[in-house]
């Protein structure tokens, strides 16, 4: 399908390298992973600068290149925001979206990503200068277009809108989060600017960073998302009150795929 309104297909499933890619599992595991989704038609891989520290980036790069598939037949996406620990490294500044992108580039071993993604809105910096800078990584040829990440729909409006009086580039997609308890957005909002401006959407976290999966439903099992080192956060989330009225919806919705005959 196309990316918004652009001409950009892409399949209609991604793979995502969050926690997994130079962390959680082996850089052999996600060649394996990778692997199998290219040879069943999945062209989509999302990274982002601060994916593992940037090892995220460095483990799909080399993947690319050792498997030789054609530049051509994939579609590279990656986020901006978080490049390191100085101020001057994070953020959506014309200087650091010029040179995070140039460093995801040199971890990736690509001449350019096909996406690439203001990883969160930034209060710091005028919306003009970031629609500036996005437009001139596109123009030097580091990224065929760009996109935002969890920015909301008057934030996606305004950059529509300063793109269309400088004659600049707008963003092509917004990649929000999206499951059975993250649903608004992606339903409600995000058709209504594909429809006025052709912002289209991909999506993050469709299992909820695994909790819809069912694996919590005992506790915080071993080697799970939430067991991981900086992790915490998802913990307190899963243990919260909200956690467990989640848990409850989900044992309603396990004795469903039950008579489904299928897993949760």
């Amino acid at each position: 399908r196309n990316l918004g309104k652009s001409g950009l297909r892409v399949s209609c499933l991604g793979l995502g390298t969050w926690v997994t890619f130079g962390g959680q599992i082996t850089d052999e595991m996600a060649e394996q992973l990778m692997t199998l989704a290219y040879d069943n038609g999945i062209n989509l891989f999302d990274t982002a600068e601060v994916y593992a520290a940037g090892k995220a980036e460095v483990v799909l790069g080399n993947i690319i290149k050792k498997k030789g598939w054609r530049r051509s037949s994939l579609v590279i996406t990656t986020k901006i925001f978080w490049g390191g620990k100085a101020e001057t490294e994070r953020g959506l500044s014309r200087k650091h979206i010029i040179e995070g992108l140039k460093a995801s580039l040199e971890r990736l071993q690509l001449e350019y990503v096909d996406v690439v993604f203001a990883n969160r809105p930034d209060p710091n910096t005028p919306m003009e200068e970031t629609v500036r800078a996005m437009t001139h990584v596109i123009n030097q040829g580091m990224a065929m277009y760009w996109g935002t990440s969890r920015w909301s729909s008057m934030e996606i409006m305004e950059a529509y809108s300063v793109a269309r009086q400088f004659n600049l580039i707008p963003p092509i997609c917004e990649q929000a989060e999206y499951h059975m308890f993250q649903r608004e957005k992606v339903e409600v909002q995000l058709p209504e600017l594909f429809h006025k401006i052709g912002v289209g959407a991909m999506t993050w976290s469709p299992l909820a960073c695994g909790i819809v999966s069912g694996q919590y439903d005992g506790g915080i099992p071993p080697y799970s998302r939430a067991s991981l080192k900086g992790y915490q956060w998802l913990k307190d989330k899963i243990l919260s009150e909200e956690g467990r009225r989640q848990q409850a919806k989900l044992k309603e919705l396990q004795a469903i795929a039950e008579r489904l005959g299928c897993t949760l």
